[in-house]
């Protein structure tokens, strides 16, 4: 493990997000401003949530330096070839800023039906694209004969700079896919013990397959919540970790619980960091102002 991990910390949007006006706009200049590394966006269909793609778009051209990522994009569903170029023209107007994370799409009856893939499918359609999409951003002419997919001496322009792509979850089937195909892992609600852990297999599979993922490009996504946490987020948690006695420590209460739990990452070696708040500030002004406590907060811990 590197001794100097370039220790980074970015906000996160969640499903329940309804900023899409001006407001959008106002956190990410707050964001820029206070030189936060990257900004997350979600993805729910029948959600306020902004569509992700759009709304970096938007981002990345009001800014200079803040990244942007997903967390994370569903890709069952959607066309690879065409969401390959989408993606790289971004990332290549965006001098490299685009973080692109990818997941199954969540099991939910609306969300489903607007991707139109049986959930029985999804893990395999998934690998397929993914294999796809890094060959479009080659360069290259390639051909692809697949169970989902077929093309024939095609070639997608322009080629990114680089693109790593982060994949989330935690559990053994996820672990491995992030160990075989994955340039980086952003799990959500998990502890450092979990992310000591999952590191380990992670690191194992990606040795078998000829692979190594950078020492800085394992990270962890923290929601945290001032108030009660939301009795749904409650019982999300519970049926995520029915292994854990007190679901709420996934969930800091305050900055300063915040910043040690983020340090505590940082000792077994988690250096990129997504924080969420469970409750929005509800206007501009008080985005403004929770930004501005935020950084004074967590920004010290960045290192590297």
């Amino acid at each position: 493990m590197s001794e100097q991990l370039k220790v980074r910390i970015g906000y996160g949007l969640g499903t329940r997000t309804n900023l899409h006006d001006e407001s959008y706009g106002v956190v990410v200049d707050a964001l820029e401003a206070h030189a936060f590394d990257s900004l997350w966006l979600s993805e729910k269909i029948s959600g306020e949530a902004p569509d992700p793609l759009v709304a970096i778009a938007y981002g990345a051209g009001r800014t200079t330096n803040l990244k942007f990522g997903m967390s994370v994009m569903v890709l069952p569903g959607r066309n690879p070839v065409v969401l390959a170029k989408a993606l790289a023209t971004l990332g290549r107007m965006s001098d490299g800023r685009l973080l692109p994370a990818f997941g199954l799409g969540a099991v939910d009856p609306i969300e489903q039906q607007a991707f139109g893939v049986e959930r029985t499918e999804r893990a395999k359609i998934f690998n397929e694209s993914l294999d796809v999409m890094k060959k479009c951003w080659t360069g290259e002419f390639f051909s692809h004969e697949g169970t989902y997919f077929n093309y024939e001496h095609i070639r997608v322009l322009p080629a990114p700079k680089r693109m790593d792509v982060w994949l989330g979850g935690f559990a053994p089937s996820e672990l491995k896919r992030i160990g075989r195909v994955a340039d980086g892992w952003l799990p959500s609600f998990v502890t450092p013990a979990d992310a000591a852990a999952g590191r380990t297999v992670i690191e194992g599979v990606a040795a078998e397959h000829d692979r190594e993922i950078e020492d800085d490009h394992y990270g962890v996504l923290i929601p945290y919540s001032f108030g009660e946490v939301p009795e749904v987020l409650l019982e999300l948690l519970a049926k995520r970790r029915p292994d854990l006695d007190d679901v709420t420590q996934l969930v800091p209460n305050s900055w300063e619980s915040l910043a040690a739990l983020i340090q505590q990452f940082i000792d077994v070696g988690t250096s990129k960091f997504v924080v969420l708040p469970i409750d929005e500030p509800r206007s501009a002004d008080q985005w403004t102002s929770h930004i501005a406590e935020a950084a004074d907060a967590l920004l010290h811990l960045e290192q590297g």
